[in-house]
């Protein structure tokens, strides 16, 4: 992702990014090549690969933090080796969740972005 040389400032509370994108031309642009500017086929499987990606990541986090602190004999517990690979499980479950149909995050925010393209375009 190439830098501008604009900054960026996060919005105050209260704001959401709607906001943010309408104060901001360069970073509304970038918005809409990133999710596509209409609401053609390619456009709608890039924005439900982004919110399977995204309810990926969250369900990562969640399962790493139900790992945390596991220790003893087997492929969950033991030496330093086994916590990259416990990694590396976790995001695996978290990515085959989200591809079933994870715990409807991905639903919701499909929705949305489908939602701010139209209002965008």
């Amino acid at each position: 992702m190439a830098s501008t040389s604009s900054s960026m400032a996060l919005p105050a509370p209260g704001l959401n990014a709607m906001d943010l994108l309408k104060n901001n031309p360069a970073a509304a642009a970038q918005f809409k090549a990133t999710v596509g500017g209409s609401l053609s086929e390619a456009g709608k499987a890039k924005a439900k690969a982004a919110a399977q990606d995204f309810e990926a990541v969250f369900l990562n986090s969640m399962l790493q933090q139900m790992f945390t602190g596991l220790e003893g004999d087997g492929p969950m517990g033991g030496s330093g080796a086994t916590g990259i690979w416990r990694s590396f499980l976790t995001d695996e479950y978290a990515k085959g969740f989200a591809k079933a149909g994870g715990i409807g995050i991905a639903d919701q925010v499909y929705g949305a972005l489908l939602a701010q393209q139209e209002a965008r375009t």
